[in-house]
């Protein structure tokens, strides 16, 4: 289904005070062509501790860059607020399998709108009871650290779940996009793709860096030589 890498730059680790300017810093230019997703963390202070931005941010990112945005929603009640993100124009939305009441038919609703639906679990959360619910989605967000906060260090055994969904998907029984977020960067990158991962959101590892774009493409190589596929 994904033939190249996704590299989804989170810009939880931008420059708030600057995110126009952090969404051009990872676009295509001379280093190649860019950050295929932007990745946006939004947190509500309940589902996770952190707060983070909301939908009119989320709309002014989209007035001013033409990346797709892949907006993560750390959230409670996804089935009322969601909608909202994908009506605005999200490209991919994601929402919390331990947060959403229904989420086959919020998954529906997000189509519908005219987003992509993605589910995300966390790390402690088991992978094989939501097969069937993940048949309705067009993402599966594996998250490498607990939600909430970034800078926090990769959790290798989430790879089982990756590696179940690779499969699943490698065998028709799924068709979706199997995602990672927390802890990517240079060193830990190669075996997420060794495990299957389609899409690899990196934050620190490329707004800590001195060229961020430059970092996508490093990462994308990387994780390129390592996915067999």
């Amino acid at each position: 289904m994904v033939h190249q890498p996704l590299i989804a730059p989170s810009i939880l680790s931008a420059d708030f005070a600057r995110l126009a300017q952090e969404c051009a810093a990872v676009g295509a230019g001379p280093a190649g062509p860019g950050a295929d997703w932007l990745h946006v963390d939004v947190m509500d202070a309940h589902f996770v501790p952190n707060l983070t931005l909301g939908l009119p941010v989320v709309q002014s990112l989209l007035k001013a860059t033409d990346i797709p945005l892949d907006c993560h929603l750390m959230i409670d009640d996804p089935d009322r607020w969601a909608i909202g993100y994908a009506e605005a124009g999200a490209y991919n939305v994601t929402v919390h399998v331990e947060a959403a009441k229904d989420p086959i038919q919020l998954a529906k609703n997000l189509r519908a709108a005219g987003a992509k639906a993605g589910l995300s679990i966390k790390p402690n959360t088991p992978f094989e009871p939501y097969v069937d619910v993940l048949k309705h989605y067009d993402t599966l967000l594996v998250m490498s650290v607990e939600p909430g906060f970034g800078g926090q260090s990769f959790r290798p055994e989430v790879l089982d779940k990756a590696r179940a969904a690779r499969s699943l998907v490698d065998t028709g029984h799924l068709t979706l996009v199997v995602e990672i977020d927390g802890g990517i960067n240079a060193d830990t990158i190669e075996q997420a793709a060794e495990a299957g991962v389609d899409c690899f959101v990196a934050g620190s590892a490329v707004y800590g860096a001195e060229d961020p774009a430059l970092a996508v493409a490093k990462l994308r190589e990387q994780a390129n030589q390592s996915s067999g596929r």
